[in-house]
């Protein structure tokens, strides 16, 4: 089957963001302005934690994972759709276009699970603080990451396995920007609703779980906060507020494409270029504006350069 899908379809096609020559030509100084704002802000928090010495606590071991991740995750799609913008031709190979599923769903997955853990550190820090050092250590915390990592990379095989077994030997048009799978079963040559169905579902299901469960897991520690004294309770509400405004910004997009049954194709790239281009560069600006720590930081890195 492998030799089969190589044989007959070697590459995809991309139709990019619009039809419009000149437009994206517009495009191209916006987007690569932002992806390298992505780039160096994301590697500069991780940076900054590593450097200063006051940062060395789970929150923030865990918030620099999140801004590699979100590197990594931009990473994928965004360098190929700023190079397509000036190309007539936007052509993936069969390869690179199952390179990008893996890689999409093994950052994304990894990156729910991580927002996963950074809720339940928030949970310790807030409910038991007595116990915080105890309880994420940094042996918990090195485990913690891993396994987001493991899981991220489960839930991307399991679903580039699924697409490798399909047979591609018909159209090779995608109405994106990178490979999506719901785009990419579109292509598939025999009845696929019903698979679709399941990988979107798997997809969709998760992601909204995830999500459900982090909004009331924060809404329950804020109200824990504002029952305990005023003392550290600005700073805490502050932390929270940042990871919730995190997770609404990454998980909305993906549920919407994943769950909602009607397809609009502008607003599906407009989505995708949301959670894999906007949301990367979003999530390292949040913590940096809203935490007095990492602004802390800093200062002290700009005064001793």
């Amino acid at each position: 089957m492998e030799e089969a899908n190589h044989s007959m379809v070697s590459e995809f096609i991309f139709q990019g963001l619009c039809n419009s020559r000149e437009l994206q030509i517009f495009l191209l100084l916006p987007f690569s302005t932002l992806y390298l704002m992505t780039v160096i802000g994301n590697l500069f928090v991780v940076i900054l934690i590593i450097t200063d010495h006051h940062l060395h606590s789970p929150m923030y071991f865990l918030l620099a994972n999140l801004s590699f991740t979100d590197f990594c995750l931009s990473s994928v799609t965004t360098p190929k759709m700023i190079t397509d913008l000036v190309k007539e031709n936007k052509t993936i190979s069969f390869g690179g276009c199952m390179c990008q599923i893996l890689f999409v769903h093994f950052f994304v997955g990894g990156e729910m699970v991580l927002l996963v853990t950074m809720a339940y550190d928030r949970y310790v820090a807030i409910c038991r603080p007595l116990h915080y050092t105890s309880i994420m250590d940094r042996q918990k915390c090195i485990w913690l990451v891993v396994i987001s990592w493991i899981i991220g990379f489960v839930h991307g095989i399991s679903q580039l396995i699924l697409i490798l077994e399909l047979p591609f030997c018909g159209p090779r048009v995608i109405d994106s920007f990178f490979c999506d799978i719901p785009l990419v079963m579109k292509l598939v040559c025999m009845n696929t609703d019903t698979l679709g169905i399941v990988m979107n579902a798997e997809s969709g299901v998760v992601a909204t779980t995830c999500f459900i469960f982090l909004m009331i897991s924060y809404t329950y520690l804020l109200l824990t906060v504002q029952l305990h004294s005023k003392d550290g309770s600005s700073k805490a509400v502050s932390t929270c507020t940042s990871h919730i405004i995190v997770v609404v910004l990454f998980f909305g997009p993906v549920i919407f494409i994943y769950l909602w049954p009607v397809n609009i194709t502008w607003v599906d790239k407009f989505l995708a270029v949301f959670y894999s281009v906007i949301t990367p560069l979003l999530n390292p600006a949040i913590y940096t504006l809203r935490n007095r720590d990492i602004k802390n930081g800093i200062k002290k890195l700009i005064s001793h350069l």
